[in-house]
């Protein structure tokens, strides 16, 4: 990108709001709707309701309006998660980071919904929440558990976080802001 176009994006962005739609998916209890919530309100609730099917919220971060869709990621949802990933900014999968039972379940997930042609090309955010629990995997741990190095056709990026403390949230709301490929 020359310095002529990223002055104009600079410029453009002073003066006009930006829309972005993503699709939090993952298996049940990963900490979607909590991460959902952290963006929204800064705050973190040990009293969370799992998501039956979906919700959709806008949060408006700078000159940004994010529409988050988080998805259930009950076996029964899993199927409609493809319908609410077509033509989003990005997809953020969220993994429960010291879930090491449901680990090959939530990559096998990840890989079948990547398959599906109507998602190519879409930015693909790997969450690995709850990094404040015993036994959590690093980041090259994750990585490698979801194979996430064989994802080819898009662009993937993978970031550590805790919900319950707030961590790397900002990083994460950054990402999303930053990288024009999840603005389109």
């Amino acid at each position: 990108m020359g310095l002529w176009e990223a002055f104009l994006n600079w410029l453009r962005s002073l003066f006009f709001k930006q829309e972005m739609e993503l699709s939090l998916i993952g298996l049940q209890n990963a900490g979607k709707t909590s991460l959902v919530n952290v963006i929204a309100t800064g705050g973190y609730s040990e009293d969370m309701i799992p998501t039956v099917g979906f919700n959709m919220r806008k949060v408006t971060k700078g000159n940004v309006t994010i529409k988050l869709w988080d998805l259930g990621g009950q076996p029964r949802f899993r199927s409609m998660w493809e319908r609410y990933c077509r033509a989003v900014s990005a997809i953020v999968y969220v993994v429960d980071a010291a879930d090491h039972d449901n680990m090959s379940i939530s990559k096998s997930e990840l890989h079948d919904l990547l398959t599906k042609q109507s998602l190519s090309g879409i930015p693909l955010l790997v969450l690995g929440n709850k990094i404040d629990k015993p036994g959590a995997f690093s980041k090259e741990e994750l990585m490698d558990q979801m194979d996430l190095k064989a994802i080819k056709d898009r662009d993937v990026s993978c970031y550590m976080i805790s919900c319950k403390n707030s961590t790397n949230i900002d990083s994460v709301i950054d990402w999303l802001i930053k990288n024009p490929k999840s603005r389109r």
